[in-house]
């Protein structure tokens, strides 16, 4: 399976996983553009999975079901996403052609939202971001710390794949939470070479996350300190307040 990260939009990603004959899963076609562009080099979409409903993950579909009418639309079970063939949820197996992905609710960002996990490959879409996470637009902190608990329990080799390129402002903010972390340290140094080559930063091992990104790390005493401190947090307050006091610290941050 060959990999590969369409750009769309400011800093979206649409990622396409093509068997050796070029059949290509797609991932969150926001725009048709960047997909029609690649089937002119050759890639045959014939899968589409779709995370969630908003429109910069789902609005390139209708352009690509007009070229390719007879392709597998698959969508959580949301009135919000039209033209699905397919509706899944926590817990089925899709298995489509040669490729196979498990199904894992993680609402929080919206509370459909799901994420696909096949090939040694998280397809995260707004959930889980490098080195932080998506907005909580319609969950509460306990679903969204129980969605990235739910990824953080995957083998630690998968390869993050998510939906935009945030990780240079992400990483801003990661360093004031925990900067005495020099794993951090070197993947913002990672970072900042891969932005200025015009690389993306993804897709990124689930391990470099797990002690990188603070929002995966509500436990680790540097990040609760940091959090409590700056939300005047009570001594012992549980893990859903660090993560509502960490989340609600980014929202509004400018680095």
């Amino acid at each position: 399976m060959r990999l590969q990260a369409l750009r769309a939009f400011e800093d979206n990603y649409i990622w396409t996983l093509a068997a050796d004959d070029g059949a290509a899963v797609v991932v969150d076609p926001g725009d048709a553009e960047p997909v029609l562009a690649a089937a002119d080099q050759g890639l045959r979409p014939a899968l589409v999975l779709l995370t969630h409903h908003h429109d910069d993950h789902i609005g390139g579909v209708p352009a690509l079901r007009e070229r390719w009418p007879s392709l597998d639309i698959v969508a959580p079970d949301d009135a919000r996403i039209p033209l699905a063939t397919h509706r899944i949820g926590d817990g089925d197996r899709l298995e489509i052609g040669p490729w196979a992905f498990d199904v894992l609710a993680v609402p929080g960002h919206t509370r459909s939202h799901i994420a696909f996990v096949g090939h040694g490959h998280l397809f995260c879409g707004d959930t889980l971001f490098s080195l932080g996470c998506g907005r909580m637009f319609e969950g509460s902190a306990v679903q969204m710390l129980a969605s990235l608990d739910r990824l953080a329990a995957l083998p630690a080799d998968t390869l993050v794949c998510c939906g935009h390129e945030y990780t240079r402002s992400n990483a801003a903010f990661a360093r004031v939470v925990d900067p005495d972390n020099a794993a951090l340290r070197r993947r913002e140094q990672e970072i900042v070479s891969m932005r200025s080559a015009h690389r993306p930063t993804l897709p990124v091992p689930l391990q470099a996350e797990l002690v990188c990104n603070p929002f995966l790390r509500v436990d680790a005493p540097a990040v609760r300190a940091a959090a409590s401190a700056h939300a005047g947090l009570a001594p012992g307050a549980g893990r859903a307040d660090v993560f509502a006091a960490l989340r609600h610290w980014k929202d509004g941050f400018r680095a």
